[in-house]
């Protein structure tokens, strides 16, 4: 079996060479209706955001967790700290978890608080992880948050990965209590249901990230590295879309909800924020533009596309977030199936 720093460098050269899915993130089948009367201006759209206990954010993007733990990567992490700097964008950490342990690559976490000092950080660690590994944890980066992810599948997946998923809710439960900063737990691809998502609130989760089925595919990058595994986990999940409607239902519209799988385009992160996200995480894609160009064509890519974000707003006559409550919709497709089939009662309510 492979170090820890190797399965680090294979991951990142396995999520630049897959496609997304196979899942479909669910967003060709969410209709957003247009108001041919917006009556505002484009100049007063804001796409400030909020998220419990972080505050206020220029802009709902998330750079979402990618890579860490190995000192190759610690240049990437450069790039990336640097995006998030000249975008605005809050950045998550890849995990942490070996790090903290073993004492060595710290360098490739502290490159992100060297090149983005004022940013708003996240540290990242395994739901295996103690409360003193939290507290290390945001230390070496000056953290705004712990993210805790969820990669059952991605263990499953893997020939070295864990097997005993016990007692994770008692230790996230327990990072809650102990820590000075807020907890974010965060699916790695195979989305939320509503009963997880209640649970996590329950312990003192402050914010949830969905991470749903259609985007950067961990089963499908662990196959890569090892064949014998269970080649129908690739498939496995619950669809951004319907995993996100899933944890409205459990935790309201907007109340701390980062939507994050296979969303890509400008549209897809309104449609996102109309179903009720707050903010909206990236990383495969924004992983691409530092590869292909560094930060400079991320920076330019994300600018871009924030732009393009605030003629989705003013067609949908809304100048900020919390107007987008009142955009209408409609599903078609699979997710409406599902959204019947599963009873839940919409978004709006």
């Amino acid at each position: 079996m492979k170090s820890r720093e190797s399965r680090k460098l294979d991951h990142i050269r396995y999520a630049l060479h897959l496609d997304d899915g196979p899942c479909l993130s669910g967003f060709s089948d969410v209709h957003l209706l247009h108001n041919c009367l917006p009556e505002i201006k484009r100049s007063d759209v804001s796409l400030a955001v909020t998220l419990p206990g972080i505050g206020s954010l220029p802009n709902p993007l998330l750079i979402n967790a990618m890579t860490g733990g190995a000192d190759e990567v610690t240049e990437i992490n450069r790039q990336l700290a640097r995006t998030a700097r000249d975008t605005g964008c809050a950045m998550a950490v890849g995990s942490e978890y070996g790090c903290i342990r073993s004492g060595l690559h710290q360098e490739s976490f502290r490159v992100i608080r060297k090149e983005n000092p004022d940013g708003v950080v996240f540290a990242n660690l395994s739901a295996f992880a103690d409360v003193e590994s939290g507290k290390k944890a945001v230390e070496l980066i000056g953290a705004n948050a712990l993210q805790i992810h969820l990669n059952a599948a991605q263990e499953l997946s893997m020939e070295e990965g864990d097997r005993d998923f016990s007692h994770c809710l008692f230790r996230i439960e327990a990072l809650c209590h102990a820590l000075e900063v807020p907890v974010i737990v965060k699916e790695t691809g195979c989305g939320m249901a509503r009963e997880q998502a209640k649970a996590l609130l329950d312990c003192g989760v402050s914010v949830l990230d969905i991470g749903g089925a259609g985007g950067t595919n961990f089963p499908a990058i662990e196959h890569c590295r090892y064949n014998d595994g269970n080649d129908e986990l690739m498939g496995w999940g619950i669809p951004t879309v319907l995993s996100l409607m899933e944890v409205v239902e459990a935790a309201g519209w907007q109340q701390g909800i980062i939507a994050s799988g296979g969303i890509r385009t400008a549209l897809e992160v309104v449609k996102a924020q109309v179903l009720g996200a707050n903010a909206v995480g990236m990383a495969g894609n924004i992983l691409r533009f530092v590869h292909e160009g560094g930060a400079a064509l991320a920076v330019s890519r994300i600018m871009t596309l924030l732009e393009q974000m605030k003629d989705f707003y003013v067609l949908l006559g809304c100048v900020n977030s919390t107007q987008l409550r009142r955009a209408r919709y409609y599903l078609t497709g699979e997710t409406a199936d599902a959204v019947r089939s599963l009873g839940i009662g919409g978004c709006h309510q």
